[in-house]
């Protein structure tokens, strides 16, 4: 289990490192170092996801002049992409994200915000190949819902990002 305390609230994650082990291990190693620390939802999409995990936050006030400041941490090498593994990405299911490339997650993930059937594996190529699913929320769905209705717009070359920025104020392994 998992706890990410953001500005709107906590989501509690439920891990699934029997049938994703590759990559809870991946996600708990950046939650366990504290990667997570004050990084942003730096994408929203209403009805599909929400996305954080990469872009540093670095101002403590919530301003648009931190998203100028708005900085892509650096990861650990990419992990291999798991999605065969039969879980779905569906409605507040938690996946990797990656790339166009289908092994290059690293520290960014999503939350679905509906059943995203067209994200799943059905082939081991470059077009089939999914996002890797490896756990779902278990509470907190609100947070997730509310986070989702934020105002987006256009910002620093990034599409969908949120206008009063969305900040994951750190992660932590709960029993």
């Amino acid at each position: 289990m998992v706890k990410l305390h953001t500005n709107y609230g906590i989501i509690t994650l439920e891990l699934d490192a029997e049938k994703a082990p590759a990559t809870v291990k991946n996600f708990l190693e950046y939650v366990n170092s504290g990667f997570y620390y004050k990084t942003l939802f730096h994408r929203v999409i209403d009805g599909f996801v929400i996305q954080g995990g990469g872009y540093n936050y670095s101002l403590g006030t919530v301003s648009m002049s931190s998203i100028a400041k708005m900085s892509l941490k650096s990861t650990n090498p990419p992990i291999k992409n798991e999605a065969a593994n039969g879980l779905k990405n569906d409605k507040y299911t938690i996946a990797m994200a990656r790339s166009s490339a289908p092994h290059s997650a690293t520290s960014q993930f999503f939350i679905n915000l509906k059943d995203n059937n067209s994200l799943n594996y059905t082939a081991p190529d470059k077009q089939g190949y999914g996002y890797c699913v490896f756990g779902k929320v278990v509470g907190g769905t609100e947070v997730v819902d509310v986070i989702s209705k934020v105002a987006v717009g256009t910002r620093y070359g990034l599409e969908n990002v949120p206008l009063e920025e969305v900040v994951l104020k750190k992660a932590e392994e709960v029993q």
